[in-house]
Formats: structure tokens, C-alpha cells, sequence
């Protein structure tokens, strides 16, 4: 028998934060209020029948909570699980490593993604990204320097790395 599938919502400085979980594994995250914004993004394969309610999800709320406080890393070990084809696979792995406060530009991501001519999937990967702040893919830039698009809006991306600018890592 699978575990069972949580979800919570977390009040943040950037506004209310959700994670969907199964056996402290997060499926899906980001900033909205309402489990069907995240429902959706979970791969069908990975999509469970039921999700249940809780105050809060152990590890992975207290990872969100000290990530908005200051503890930029602390996301870094909750296990995620997302599914697609290699080069997206590949792609999330890759965005888990850029350090906070370390923006890259889509053709670098491409490029540590290990497809260097691949500018247009690697920001696709970050369209598709279904755990957002467990993958951070807020810190890809256009070539230019400018944000670009982000599933929960250009703003609350400007205010993780601003977040992250002015936090000590």
C-alpha cells in the first residue's frame, strides 16, 4: 500500500506556500493557496486519487518556514519527485545545484544540463517544473539578466532573489 498524499499551506512573506507530499517526498510546491493550482502539474503517472489536509507536513514545512527565514539550504535535502523524459529528469537534477543567490542564464542551465544547443527544453524543464523552491528553477535568467517567465509570478521570483541576495548562505 502507497503512502498517503498531504498537503499543506504555509503563510510566507511572499504569500501562502503549499506542498503536496507523500512519504516526505514533495510532488509539488509553490506559491498559492489552493491545491488544484498543484493537482495539475503533478504527472499523471505520479498523481494520486486522494489528498489529504494537514496543519503542516514535518521536515517539509519546516524547510519552507526556514527558507523564508533565512535558511536558504534548507530545502535542499527534502526529496522531490517529479517525472518526465531524460533531459528534463537531468534538468531538475541540474537546477538543485545552483547555490542560492547564484543566478544562471537559460544557456547555461542548457549547458550544465549536458545539452548546450538545448536553450529552448532547458527552459522548458523550468515551465514544467512541478516543486518549485525544492527546484529552484527562480534562478534562471534570460541572457539579458531579466527574469523571464515563473509559474507563480514575475514578482514573487524578483522577491526570492531578493531574498536570497540579502541572506548570508
Amino acid at each position: 500500500m502507497s503512502s498517503p498524499t498531504y498537503y499543506s499551506t504555509v503563510d510566507t512573506p511572499i504569500g501562502p506556500f503549499t506542498a503536496v507530499e507523500t512519504g516526505g517526498t514533495v510532488l509539488a510546491s509553490g506559491w498559492t493557496s489552493t491545491i488544484e493550482d498543484l493537482i495539475e502539474i503533478i504527472h499523471p503517472s505520479l498523481r494520486p486519487a486522494e489528498f489529504v489536509a494537514r496543519a503542516e507536513l514535518g521536515d517539509v514545512t519546516k524547510a519552507i518556514v526556514q527558507y523564508h527565514e533565512g535558511d536558504l539550504t534548507a530545502v535542499d535535502t527534502i526529496p522531490v519527485r517529479q517525472k518526465s523524459g531524460d533531459f528534463l529528469q537531468q534538468a531538475w537534477e541540474v537546477l538543485r545545484t545552483v547555490p542560492p543567490g547564484s543566478a544562471i542564464t537559460y544557456t547555461e542551465y542548457a549547458r550544465l544540463a549536458g545539452k548546450p544547443a538545448a536553450i529552448r527544453a532547458a527552459a522548458s524543464a523550468c515551465a514544467r517544473n512541478a516543486a518549485a523552491l525544492f527546484v529552484p528553477c527562480h534562478r534562471v535568467l534570460r541572457q539579458d539578466g531579466t527574469l523571464g517567465g515563473f509559474r507563480w509570478g514575475v514578482q514573487v521570483k524578483r522577491r526570492l532573489l531578493d531574498h536570497e541576495a540579502r541572506t548570508d548562505v
